[in-house]
């Protein structure tokens, strides 16, 4: 079905991990793969099995970010002169919105270099875990351009304002560690643990309430924009719809009964 991502289903579908499976050229993005993980994102949370998403890249990288020889052999082959515009929203616009709003969890897991866009398009997931030895860079500066894939709606909200201009402006290559330390990502794990570690944290995630993680999620990307007053208000709107849940009932059952929680995710 896919030819330049891979897919991993697991825990009876309520896990599904996307690959991005260009190792030759360090997981480069290109129109295929942008539109094949944007479609594999749809299809996860359109499924009622499916509770957890996650992105990671096969071979040393995770993402070296846009293919520049498929961007320039675009110029080549078409008389528009926004070739560059025309990929930002035609193909990398709807896959940060489609990750944004999933109602699923969607989170990315950096296994190697995350470079430009690809280091963007790891940290627009609800949140990243990294291998010790990954690193990310926001290179666009080196080639002339800004950031895109949410770069200048998310990293100053992820870093403020000067740590934002700071690394957008030198391209800085920053380490695992160093990106955690700064709130860029969530966590880190040895490079020889890294996938069974990470695999813990999916695991959990995909037996949790389902519901709840979404409502909290879409109150949280609201929180950008709202003031006091509406975030106040959509808390006890999306407060009353995770209590109509199945899980809340299970949860308060399991609760009275001090047992662990089956949840279903519905």
């Amino acid at each position: 079905m896919y030819t330049q991502i891979d897919t991993r289903s697991l825990l009876d579908g309520k896990l599904q991990i996307a690959y991005l499976n260009q190792p030759e050229t360090y997981n480069s993005l290109n129109k295929k793969s942008l539109q094949e993980l944007r479609d594999f994102i749809r299809e996860c949370n359109e499924s009622e099995v499916v509770r957890c998403i996650a992105i990671s890249g096969k071979g040393k990288a995770f993402s070296s970010g846009q293919n520049l020889k498929e961007a320039l052999a675009m110029e080549d082959e078409l008389e528009d002169d926004r070739i560059i515009q025309r990929m930002v929203i035609d193909y990398y616009n709807p896959l940060v919105k489609e990750i944004t709003n999933a109602k699923k969890p969607v989170i990315s897991l950096v296994n190697g270099a995350a470079v430009g866009a690809g280091a963007m398009l790891a940290l627009i997931c609800d949140f990243s875990l990294a291998a010790e030895s990954a690193y990310f860079s926001q290179a666009f500066v080196n080639i002339g351009l800004i950031p895109d894939t949410g770069g200048t709606y998310f990293l100053p909200k992820l870093l403020g304002r000067q740590q934002a201009n700071y690394l957008a402006f030198t391209g800085k290559k920053l380490s695992a560690t160093e990106a955690k330390n700064l709130g860029l990502i969530a966590d880190v794990f040895p490079d020889e643990t890294f996938e069974n570690e990470a695999l813990e944290v999916l695991t959990q995630i995909s037996n949790l309430p389902t519901t709840a993680i979404a409502l909290t999620k879409k109150a949280f990307n609201k929180s950008y924009s709202n003031s006091l007053k509406e975030q106040l208000d959509i808390e006890g709107i999306y407060q009353q719809e995770a209590a109509e849940t199945e899980d809340f009932k299970e949860g308060v059952s399991s609760f009275l009964d001090k047992r662990k929680p089956n949840y279903k995710g519905k």
